[in-house]
């Protein structure tokens, strides 16, 4: 009897804590995904860009593996069917990856949803939840003039995703970009 109130009370305890680590989401940044010493997109007027860094931006944050974190950014469909997306790559930017030089690997985040994401548009604003993975991927991207492979240095499977108004850390084109178009509105 008392070994199965024991199991009972590990038992507990357990659900306790799975329920705790949901509760333990972390809300991150862009600037949470790369060394503390590359320098920040701003700085340069420009977006950063994985050939003009010294290590190509696979320096990965390893501190965040498996935790679960919440990420804003822009979506960019990898496996669709209409507008269902079954992958995407999330990117600080708009038009990075397509219309733009592609953002070091430690800036983009292959996610796959738990359930297929209704998109409208490319660049769609999205927070993303679940459990970040460091992991260096190559995702082929169908754009306009071709097939673009593009390394992703973060993974997040079984995400949650939401839309979003705006993305606080954005990074806004700078007014002589032939880009700006791109540029989503903030409120």
């Amino acid at each position: 009897m008392n070994c199965f109130k024991s199991i009972i009370a590990l038992a507990a305890a357990l659900s306790l804590s799975v329920a705790g680590a949901s509760a333990a989401t972390m809300h991150i940044f862009w600037k949470d995904l790369r060394p503390a010493t590359q320098a920040l997109a701003e700085d340069a007027g420009l977006p950063m860009i994985a050939a003009k860094l010294p290590d190509h931006g696979e320096t990965l944050s390893l501190g965040l593996q498996d935790k679960i974190i919440q990420l804003a950014g822009y979506a960019l469909p990898v496996d669709r069917d209409g507008d269902l997306v079954y992958q995407f790559l999330l990117v600080p930017w708009t038009g990075a990856c397509s219309h733009m030089p592609t953002p070091p690997p430690n800036q983009i985040v292959l996610v796959t949803p738990a359930h297929p994401y209704k998109m409208s548009e490319a660049y769609q604003p999205v927070a993303v939840t679940g459990a970040l993975k460091p992991d260096m991927e190559k995702s082929q991207l169908f754009i306009l003039d071709g097939v673009n492979v593009i390394q992703s240095g973060y993974t997040v499977r079984k995400a949650e995703v939401v839309g979003v108004d705006t993305v606080s850390d954005t990074i806004t084109l700078p007014v002589n970009s032939p880009w700006t178009f791109l540029n989503k509105k903030k409120n």
